[in-house]
């Protein structure tokens, strides 16, 4: 066979940003996951940084904040981890499906039991199924670091300038679009929050008040745990449910990385046991309850949680 032509194909970006906004997701609200899943990053790699000796002092208490402004119509989501510089930005952000993760590992091995949620380098597009402008106010831990603003309207273009932020970490404010207001409700927000990141490793706060549980249980020793430790955690899982009969907590590392506690309930005659209620997470990021294709069919009829990187 006679080779003709060998060359690269053309992808035009002003085609394929508007299909990864609307078609990233299959429900748009998965963006605040997203977010606050990078904030969650941008705070374990400034753990990882200080331990290995880079950052001199305390780093001060972890913290995500939400904030609502409804007379402006934007949604911002707050940290105070690793920040990130201009270069960083360019780097980053710039470049669609450029993961920071997996190269930040790399550089901080030794430190690297620090869970890092993102590794696909897509979730911060999410925000823009939902806003019609995303600004970035960024400050890097690097010592003499300039503070940096990014902002993009949905479009390929983007401004880079400076910022005034004074505080190390990250600021993303989106501008929501008129058919999304509903992201504008506290209560709406404090709803996503309990759905999909109820057991984050930071505290989530809104209206100065912590939102969020911020510690999963499946993550502890079972020789730390109480039985009424299990049933509390059981009772939050499954309000109004009768207590289970027993329970397995999961620790193992092979054939598969995964943490979890599976309870085994009451069964009654009314139930479906084909529609499965375990609850499946990543690195403590909710993902799913319909784990059809993941549990197997004997496992169904049990509850709790799986977790695994």
């Amino acid at each position: 066979m006679t080779v003709l032509e060998q060359g690269t194909i053309t992808i035009h970006t002003e085609n394929i940003f508007p299909i990864i906004k609307k078609s990233l997701y299959t429900d748009h609200e998965i963006f605040l996951r997203e977010l606050i899943s990078n904030s969650v990053d941008a705070i374990q790699k400034l753990k990882m940084v200080s331990y290995a000796g880079e950052i001199d002092g305390d780093v001060g208490d972890p913290e995500i904040k939400i904030t609502i402004d409804k007379d402006k119509k934007t949604l911002s989501i707050s940290d105070n981890g690793i920040g990130m510089t201009a270069d960083e930005v360019k780097k980053y952000i710039n470049q669609v499906a450029f993961s920071s993760a997996e190269e930040f590992i790399q550089q901080y091995q030794k430190e690297a039991d620090q869970q890092i949620i993102g590794h696909f380098g897509l979730g911060f597009y999410s925000a823009f199924m939902v806003a019609q402008k995303v600004e970035i106010d960024t400050l890097s831990y690097q010592s003499g670091a300039s503070a940096v603003h990014w902002a993009c309207d949905g479009s390929p273009a983007f401004e880079l300038s400076d910022s005034e932020r004074t505080e190390r970490g990250t600021t993303v404010t989106l501008t929501m679009q008129e058919e999304e207001q509903e992201y504008l409700e506290p209560s709406r927000i404090r709803q996503l929050v309990k759905s999909y990141c109820d057991f984050m490793a930071v505290p989530i706060k809104l209206e100065d008040e912590v939102i969020n549980k911020h510690e999963a249980l499946w993550k502890k020793s079972s020789r730390d745990l109480t039985k009424e430790d299990y049933l509390e955690f059981y009772r939050y899982l499954y309000p109004f449910q009768d207590e289970p009969l027993l329970w397995v907590h999961l620790n193992t590392d092979y054939p598969f990385l995964l943490d979890g506690i599976l309870y085994f309930p009451k069964l009654k005659p009314d139930v479906d046991v084909t529609k499965g209620q375990i609850k499946l997470f990543c690195n403590q990021v909710f993902v799913s309850d319909n784990c059809e294709e993941v549990i197997p069919n004997f496992l169904m009829p049990l509850r709790g949680v799986i977790d695994s990187p």
